[in-house]
C-alpha cells in the first residue's frame, strides 16, 4: 500500500461541499478484501476520515481517496 502526499487543488468532484482534507490510498491488487476493509475501517474510527471515492484500475490496483472536514478554530485568548 502507498500514501499520496495530501493535494489541495479543488477540481471537479473534490469541489462540492465544504472545505475538506483528502488523503489518496493505493491498495495494491495482492492485498485481501478483509484486509482492505480493516484497513479503512481503522482510518474512519481513528482519523475521522470517511470514503469519498473509489477507482479499480486494470492491473488490480484500487486507488482510494479519503476525505474529513478541516475544523477551523479561533484563538480565545
Amino acid at each position: 500500500m502507498e500514501e499520496r502526499p495530501t493535494s489541495r487543488r479543488r477540481s471537479g468532484w473534490a469541489a462540492h461541499g465544504g472545505q475538506y482534507e483528502y488523503r489518496v490510498l493505493t491498495i495494491d491488487r495482492s492485498t485481501s478484501r478483509s484486509d482492505a476493509s480493516r484497513l479503512l475501517t481503522d482510518e474512519a474510527e481513528y482519523g475521522r476520515w470517511e470514503l469519498a471515492r473509489t477507482r479499480l484500475y486494470v492491473g488490480g490496483e484500487r486507488r482510494v481517496w479519503l476525505r474529513r472536514k478541516i475544523i477551523r478554530v479561533s484563538s480565545t485568548l
